[in-house]
């Protein structure tokens, strides 16, 4: 899978999230080289699944919309007897 490429503000914020989880949650304090590395991790082997979701549920968006759009047009139809 590829991997999501952050910017480095990006990095340092999602770093700073994962050292407050795995402290709050687990009890576990890592470092900053650690969490790099952990979020390496996730962004290379899940990110394609977020992504493509991400994908899908825009696809899905817009499917609604050009439903809407056709149902709207068939609305502004004339009769015409035929």
């Amino acid at each position: 899978m590829q991997t999501i490429a952050f910017t480095q503000e990006q990095k340092d914020i999602l770093v700073v999230k994962i050292k407050a989880y795995l402290a709050k949650e687990l009890d576990v304090e890592i470092g900053q080289f650690d969490a790099e590395f952990l979020l390496e991790f996730f962004s290379k082997e899940l990110g394609g699944y977020h992504y493509n979701k991400g994908l899908k549920d825009a696809q899905e968006m817009f499917l609604n919309r050009v439903d809407s759009i056709t149902d709207a047009i068939y609305e502004l139809e004339v009769p015409t007897g035929v």
